[in-house]
């Protein structure tokens, strides 16, 4: 009978359980000498090494210290719990996302990302905060000054309480549409909020108060103010109307002021409006920023595709009186 066949494999199967576990335990034992070891540094990053809004590496540092990372160059690296240091830092609310690791030269890597702040909102109480995006209320800081919508109004010293819910949702959505619309983010001043939960517009050029309504079908309405503010400007002059609403369904309604209205205020106000589109023109171009954007209708021109616009010539509007509405 042969038996040197089964022997080899024998020997074979029992050669590799020698081999992977003289592996293991080196793999083992490098583990634990690399625990062992004492941490070399400490390394911040912030925002990709982008610019930083709120935080910078110092306060990453005196936010690990609090958490008990003290003199790290004395720590071992099996001492150090990277899972309670990432929750000492998620405390902070400008912190969106963070990552802490040992590379290989046993140096601590903190990654952190912060928020973006969306708007600025004062409340009724006369408290004043910074929210972002998904809602979550920033702390102010003084390092940097954002230019962000600003609503004044709110109800409540708390934003996202489910009895506002409608009311935050309206103001994340009208937040995020100004921030990416060039024209509109510099034209729209304020947002004040009404008792009635409505909003009330306060524009850069003109002294006529834009009801908005709430903060429902937001594009379309902001189509429709484009569409008269073309038309005021092409035809009858800028500075006439104490109101515009906007809160009936495919219209405008536009008031005018009673009295007459000064020539050159009408044309000064018509030139600021076109050199405001023109820039807006430029730091599309510049920025060659692409928006995925329907116009109203075929062949119309609206406030995200202000590449295109053909800019209205130059001309004298002959002042009226009367207290009439326009709708468009």
């Amino acid at each position: 009978m042969n038996i040197k066949g089964p022997l080899k494999k024998i020997f074979t199967v029992m050669l590799w359980c020698v081999l992977g576990g003289s592996v293991l335990a080196i793999l083992v034992a490098a583990i634990n000498s690399k625990n062992s070891s004492l941490c070399t540094g400490l390394e911040v990053e912030i925002n990709g090494g982008g610019k930083t809004l709120f935080l910078n590496s110092r306060d990453v540092a005196t936010m690990l210290e609090n958490g008990g990372l003290k003199e790290i160059r004395t720590k071992k690296m099996s001492s150090v719990d990277l899972q309670k240091l990432e929750w000492q830092l998620r405390k902070n609310n400008w912190i969106r996302d963070v990552q802490l690791y040992f590379d290989n030269n046993q140096v601590l890597k903190v990654r952190v990302q912060e928020r973006q702040p969306v708007a600025r909102i004062f409340t009724v109480s006369g408290n004043s905060f910074l929210i972002d995006s998904s809602g979550i209320r920033l702390d102010l800081t003084e390092r940097s000054i954002f230019r962000l919508p600003v609503f004044t109004g709110f109800p409540d010293d708390h934003f996202g309480l489910r009895r506002d819910s409608a009311l935050c949702r309206q103001i994340r959505d009208l937040s995020a549409f100004l921030n990416s619309n060039i024209f509109w983010s510099n034209q729209i001043q304020e947002l004040n909020i009404s008792p009635a939960k409505t909003f009330h517009m306060i524009p850069l050029i003109g002294d006529q108060v834009i009801e908005f309504g709430n903060g429902n079908d937001y594009a379309n309405k902001f189509r429709r103010l484009f569409l008269f503010y073309k038309e005021v400007l092409t035809q009858i002059g800028f500075e006439k109307y104490t109101s515009i609403k906007l809160s009936f369904e495919g219209q405008v309604i536009a008031t005018r002021k009673e009295g007459v209205i000064s020539r050159s205020d009408s044309i000064q106000a018509r030139k600021n409006v076109l050199e405001m589109i023109r820039k807006a023109q430029k730091m599309e171009t510049d920025t060659v920023k692409f928006r995925d954007s329907k116009p109203l209708e075929r062949n119309t021109l609206t406030e995200q595709n202000l590449r295109s616009y053909d800019l209205p010539e130059e001309k004298v509007i002959q002042t009226e009186t009367g207290n009439n509405h326009l709708k468009q």
